[in-house]
């Protein structure tokens, strides 16, 4: 019962010097198998050095089995930590080698395992960084449903100008079908313009350049929505701190905690 409590202390905890050579380690081999995963990609590396890569990614996805096994074992409550977001973490980063063993080429997504280098914020303890992460997911929380009806408008608009182009061009001008010439749209209105569907007719020109107008001002509108809730969680901040102690109130704080002074 004690090893189990140590093993967890040092796998799970950030605080101890165990835990954080563990943590270091950690991330060091993940670098080193997302590096062999990326190198393996390359087809003249893989024709020299294939056999000697696909060891190496089989040693690093037994250890991070393991890892994930003992984790499963030490941790208190087990299904919570399966499901959370690091277990699921965990799980994605040997998970797909054993999956390209019957679909091939999904061996290649263990490159998500990257993902658990964000653990370097806890590691060493990075307040600042992590302050700065919770205020940005409170901004795209609290956007959400703004950037959703956004969205549906968006949708509404790619559909409605996709199946307007499909009958001005046709299909002799590429527009074969509906689906087609939103695709078409999506492209113009996010002024990504591969160029394999292209407007011939004088019409079809000028409905493409009344879209990409509207293009630069739709790619404008996250932003500004997002940038709004950041600037406003700022402000709020700044107005409950006191002044006199520079004590931080908590929301809806009229007098500080501290000192009592009038916010």
């Amino acid at each position: 019962m004690i090893r189990k409590r140590l093993l967890f202390e040092i796998i799970f905890g950030t605080s101890t010097k165990a835990g954080k050579r563990f943590d270091v380690i950690l991330l060091w081999v993940i670098l080193a198998s997302v590096l062999v995963v990326v190198l393996d990609s390359v087809n003249t590396i893989n024709d020299r050095l294939g056999r000697f890569m696909l060891t190496l990614e089989w040693v690093f996805t037994i250890a991070f089995t393991i890892e994930y096994l003992v984790r499963i074992w030490v941790v208190p409550n087990r299904w919570k930590y399966i499901f959370s977001f690091w277990g699921l973490v965990d799980l994605v980063s040997f998970l797909p080698t054993y999956l390209s063993l019957v679909i091939a080429g999904y061996k290649y997504l263990v490159v998500l395992r990257i993902i658990r280098l964000v653990r370097v914020f806890q590691i060493y303890q990075l307040t600042q960084f992590l302050a700065e992460s919770k205020a940005l997911y409170g901004a795209l929380k609290n956007s959400i449903f703004k950037i959703l009806i956004f969205m549906i408008l968006v949708l509404i608009i790619v559909v409605v100008m996709g199946a307007i182009m499909y009958v001005v061009e046709g299909e002799t001008n590429g527009y074969t079908s509906i689906p087609q010439s939103i695709y078409w749209a999506i492209m113009t209105i996010t002024t990504v313009g591969y160029g394999d569907i292209v407007p011939v007719t004088v019409l079809g020109k000028f409905i493409s350049s009344f879209i990409m107008l509207i293009g630069y001002s739709i790619i404008a509108v996250p932003t500004g929505i997002i940038t709004f809730e950041l600037s406003k969680k700022t402000s709020i901040e700044k107005n409950l701190t006191c002044g006199k102690c520079e004590h931080i109130n908590p929301p809806g704080a009229l007098f500080c905690n501290r000192c009592g002074k009038m916010l």
